[in-house]
């Protein structure tokens, strides 16, 4: 049975909780061919970003008259890094300068959350030499990482992404920081290149010119982009250079890597993902149920008594694993993230919480080092939001064994490349599978009511019936209307036991005078019990406290 409850904060607003559920061209340091001449529409100024920590340091050195006296010691790290998103409040750049400049701010906004594409325990990871630094372990191949930042930085922006295959010879340009003659000054600089080949290491390689002979200082550049000339759109994240090469990350490593630690971002930005939406809608209208299938003569009851009628075989099947996707949920620890907001606006508020799962019983903690246990996630301080419940376990369940719903196997079809089978359910009220809980809290004194509701969502699964999304719709009919959540799953796999499907991505949305109130969670950081896991099979997926 799924419950839900509206908890207004203020007398004057009450939130929902569901419970169960300008143009310029940069100069270039040598003059270009006239074949290559191309005219600029993007102010690059505005996309691309210096990353920078010094830190001053003092120490004792022993003067010319042989007394010892004061000296410091200054300790600078440089990087490139861009705008990832249209509000450039998640800037990308390479691991190795994530680690190297431990930058706190960026532009004057400070970095609130940090994720990395690899680090010295991923598989793959190689010992690489960095000046200055020392050897550092990762994975060239996926030297990525990101930056989130409190706020989005002021008149800047993101660009498109192509994910389109190159050409040899394919003429680009490369937008970095590099290093001045004198430090810390630094200004963008474009490097034109060309095309030569993928790597065996999966990056890829770019020619590009000499100048004087000599190679171009580059050094501070790496996370800069790499720009097709014609389109303008970022094709690679320059990762390091040789003399006369310049290699650099595939968009589409950048892309995976955003939809595993930012779902809801990388469908914004990288739209042919193969990864289904979070907030992806449902496929086919709402399901009728035919009149003969349930009668009006009570919840469930037919006219006079009669047999259930027996379900199709493959929803039948659709209940089992229904089942068993619940059941594998009830023993686990994950860090699950949570961003309110309404509209088309950026999140309002966000928050983290480590979510331990004990026989099906949630509590949740502040993330990182929160001592309080709670039963539920505190509202933020905002007038009206939208808070989810358990719908990543409760739906599964209900699915398996609320037998009072109307499931309906509907055409299969194919989204981002993948066949998929969809079934759609519907319950009346009168089943009371939907109840939904009201509180009006006026401080002195509290009313109550609770109703039960129609509801109706689809369950997509795999060609093998495996779920890998969930929707729920229910229909209310007061001041919240519309609401509606969407649940995602995928596989966790751990190389001593059979792999499980867990939840990844909850959204929830209603709608109230008008206007849209959601909120949007991820899990992360899977761990059963104490036994640290990863979701993807050579995916190395790290997020570490501000």
């Amino acid at each position: 049975m799924i419950l839900r409850e509206i908890i207004p904060i203020l007398i004057a607003c009450s939130c929902l909780s569901p419970i169960a559920a300008a143009q310029k061209v940069f100069p270039s340091p040598f003059t270009m061919p006239p074949s290559s001449t191309v005219e600029h529409t993007q102010d690059f100024s505005e996309v691309v970003v210096p990353i920078t920590s010094v830190k001053i340091t003092p120490s004792v050195r022993l003067g010319i008259s042989g007394k010892l006296g004061p000296k410091l010691n200054l300790d600078a790290n440089f990087g490139t890094g861009f705008c990832l998103d249209a509000a450039c409040r998640f800037i990308a750049t390479n691991y190795h300068v994530a680690m190297t400049t431990r930058a706190d701010k960026i532009k004057r906004e400070k970095i609130i959350q940090r994720y990395f594409a690899t680090g010295p325990h991923d598989e793959d990871a190689t010992a690489n030499y960095l000046p200055n630094v020392g050897v550092l372990p990762y994975a060239k191949k996926r030297d990525l990482a990101i930056f989130e930042l409190r706020r989005s930085v002021p008149h800047h922006h993101g660009l498109s992404f192509s994910l389109d295959e190159l050409q040899l010879g394919q003429e680009v340009d490369i937008y970095g920081y590099p290093n001045g003659i004198i430090n810390p000054i630094r200004k963008l600089t474009r490097f034109p290149a060309t095309f030569k080949a993928p790597t065996t290491s999966g990056l890829l390689a770019f020619d590009y010119q000499l100048s004087g002979d000599k190679p171009i200082r580059i050094r501070g550049a790496s996370g800069g982009i790499v720009v097709d000339r014609k389109t303008e759109k970022i094709v690679g994240i320059l990762s390091e250079t040789t003399e006369a090469m310049a290699l650099a990350v595939p968009i589409q490593t950048l892309g995976d890597f955003v939809s595993k630690v930012q779902p809801f971002l990388a469908q914004r930005i990288f739209p042919t993902t193969k990864d289904v939406s979070p907030v992806s809608a449902d496929l086919y209208p709402k399901f009728v149920s035919p009149l003969d299938y349930y009668p009006k003569f009570g919840p469930g009851l037919g006219h006079g008594l009669q047999h259930r009628p027996e379900e199709p075989y493959e929803v039948s099947v659709l209940r089992k694993k229904a089942q068993l996707l619940a059941d594998s949920m009830r023993n686990f620890i994950a860090v699950q993230s949570f961003a309110w907001g309404s509209g088309d606006k950026e999140p309002a508020a966000q928050a983290e919480y480590e979510v331990r799962v004990i026989d099906g019983v949630q509590r949740f903690r502040e993330y990182p080092d929160g001592k309080k246990e709670l039963q539920d996630v505190p509202f933020p301080l905002v007038n009206e939001v939208v808070n989810p419940g358990g719908e990543w376990s409760e739906l599964s369940q209900m699915v398996g064994t609320a037998l009072r719903l109307k499931i309906h196997q509907a055409a299969d079809t194919v989204v981002n490349e993948r066949r998929i089978k969809v079934f759609q359910y519907r319950a009346e009220s009168e089943d009371g599978v939907c109840i939904f809980k009201s509180v009006l809290d006026f401080g002195f004194f509290a009313v109550n009511k609770i109703v039960s509701v129609p509801c109706y969502g689809e369950v997509w699964t795999d060609e093998d019936i495996n779920i890998f999304r969930i929707s729920e719709h229910l229909e209310l009919s007061g001041k919240w209307r519309d609401y509606q959540s969407i649940v995602t799953y995928g596989w966790l796999r751990r190389t001593d036991e059979v792999p499980r499907l867990i939840p990844l991505t909850i959204s929830t949305q209603a709608e109230n005078n008008k206007k849209v109130h959601w909120c949007r969670g991820v899990f992360t950081n899977y761990r059963i019990f104490s036994s640290r896991v990863k979701i993807v099979v050579n995916d190395y997926v790290q997020s570490v406290p501000p």
